[in-house]
């Protein structure tokens, strides 16, 4: 097969994948979380493996411990975020104003005539923006919905995916050997190749950052919890799950704690600062400790080529693309820099004569 036809081969099947995504999109929402928990999971089912445990004796083991942790957290969270969540909502245009009323009485009503911002102005603003996110929110949330009730009811999402994520994780080596099979002779190595990249750089990330997200929601949470903030819980669960967007999570979580301890608590600075800690802390841990050890730094996923891919795929996709996003945009990240690299070897690079004066000289300078 030539290039061209390769080249041809390759665009037909993501057009294909693409479409069929795009057409299916409304009843993909459970499969797709299921097929992500089987790989989530699929390196704990293999170290029980080498202890002994039978694949199916482990999957089964796996999936019961997962989905008793999921239905406890639901049970005990749900109710209380659920609870902050509209209470912070309710009182988000007071906090706004009070906030407001602190920097005009901090930084003087003058410095607001001097750069033409009024009262009235920021007012219109914020809430133009409150606005905008609630549409946003309330956009994510249709989406959500409308992937679930293609399948009669957002229950049979809790029933489809542990049915799904338990066949894919028991049959998980026999496929990966099954597609193996199914490879071209003549580029089977190049392919597994990049296969083991993309593996690496999904796991790396995607295993890894759930770790982090985890570990970070449950330290701000605890933290600005125990320093008795308002809505802490909400708000430290919130940063920590954002934080898969690198410094974007910890951003927002750091913005809005500050805004709503400088009305909670002012003028008493000794709180305030133990709430901008809390975020400096966290943010030394997963810098220092936590991106290390269980994300690594070869994982090859810009922030910027992350958000966007995040942007596009749930424009295009809805709900089932933002959770796509992460993994295919590892995977195409890894396919970028193969193409790039098989250009600067090629000719179109180097020129003809340019590639064999190259070569000639990297000879002569050997010898």
């Amino acid at each position: 097969m030539t290039l061209q036809r390769q080249i041809y081969f390759w665009l037909a099947s993501f057009a294909l994948f693409a479409g069929f995504v795009y057409l299916f999109s409304p009843i993909l929402l459970p499969f797709v979380a299921g097929m992500a928990l089987a790989y989530l999971l699929d390196p704990v089912a293999d170290r029980l493996e080498t202890f002994g445990l039978p694949r199916l004796g482990a999957t089964i083991l796996i999936l019961v411990l997962f989905v008793i942790c999921f239905v406890l957290i639901l049970l005990l969270l749900l109710p209380i975020l659920g609870t902050q969540l509209a209470a912070f909502l309710k009182a988000l245009p007071g906090l706004v104003n009070s906030l407001q009323q602190l920097m005009s009485d901090a930084l003087g009503s003058r410095l607001f005539e001097m750069i033409g911002i009024g009262g009235g102005d920021i007012k219109a603003n914020v809430g133009g923006l409150l606005g905008e996110g609630a549409g946003w929110v309330a956009g994510l949330l249709k989406s959500v919905w409308n992937g679930g009730q293609a399948l009669l009811s957002l229950v049979s999402l809790f029933v489809v995916t542990p049915v799904v994520a338990f066949y894919l994780l028991l049959d998980w080596d026999r496929m990966v050997e099954r597609i193996d099979s199914w490879l071209p002779r003549q580029h089977r190595e190049t392919v597994r190749k990049l296969a083991r990249e993309m593996d690496g750089a999904v796991a790396g990330f995607v295993r890894g950052q759930v770790s982090v997200c985890f570990i970070l929601g449950a330290f701000y949470a605890i933290g600005l919890a125990m320093a008795g903030l308002n809505f802490g819980l909400l708000i430290g669960i919130g940063a920590g799950l954002v934080s898969f967007i690198p410094y974007v999570g910890a951003t927002l979580g750091l913005v809005v704690s500050l805004g709503v301890a400088l009305v909670q608590f002012w003028p008493d600075w000794p709180m305030i600062a133990v709430v901008l800690a809390i975020f400096v802390t966290g943010q030394f841990l997963e810098g220092n400790v936590l991106q290390p050890k269980l994300v690594g730094s070869n994982i090859g996923l810009h922030p910027v080529w992350l958000m966007f891919a995040l942007f596009a795929f749930g424009y295009m996709f809805g709900f089932v693309g933002m959770l796509i996003a992460v993994p295919a945009s590892a995977m195409i990240g890894v396919l970028i820099r193969f193409a790039l690299s098989q250009y600067m070897a090629s000719s179109l690079y180097y020129g003809r004569a340019g590639r064999d004066a190259d070569i000639d000289g990297g000879e002569g300078r050997d010898g």
